[in-house]
């Protein structure tokens, strides 16, 4: 699950991207990697505190189910490739075997069911607790003008 901080144009990510590749000063690929991660690291807290806050009937615990969630909060920054872009995740990969796609089913866009204490002919569907979307999603425009900030400010040193 990802929330994309979306530039004008993926594009544009591309093209600055390619140009980078293409010159002979690290400090400035480095420089962009650095400045959109910083566009977008705010917002990790923000989910995991979130993630923190879901109601349950146990407490927080760092080796629980919401523990592990926070464990795999991360910002992701792609600079190449058709998925070029900033994106703060809640990486199913890395959460423990057989709970991979539970960030997904937690915030409701997979379907969450199991059988009653591993009765296979008693299933339940386990209700959704959102916590990613409605925290990431009123901060997006600011972000992306923050990040089209930066694409614009590298362009203009690559000129």
């Amino acid at each position: 699950m990802a929330a994309d901080l979306q530039l004008r144009t993926g594009e544009d990510l591309r093209r600055i991207s390619r140009e980078l590749r293409s010159m002979d000063n690290p400090e400035i690929k480095k420089r962009f990697r650095r400045e959109l991660r910083a566009v977008a690291q705010p917002f990790v807290p923000l989910v995991r505190n979130s993630i923190k806050a879901v109601p349950s009937k146990q407490p927080y615990s760092a080796v629980g189910l919401r523990g592990q969630m926070v464990k795999a909060t991360r910002v992701e920054v792609r600079t190449v490739g058709r998925d070029a872009g900033v994106a703060i995740r809640v990486d199913g990969r890395k959460m423990p075997s057989k709970q991979k796609s539970l960030p997904a089913m937690m915030e409701g866009t997979k379907r969450w069911r199991h059988p009653v204490f591993g009765n296979r002919e008693n299933w339940v569907t386990q209700p959704r607790k959102p916590y990613f979307y409605r925290v990431v999603q009123p901060a997006g425009a600011a972000s992306r003008r923050a990040a089209s900030r930066v694409v614009d400010s590298i362009s203009r040193d690559i000129s």
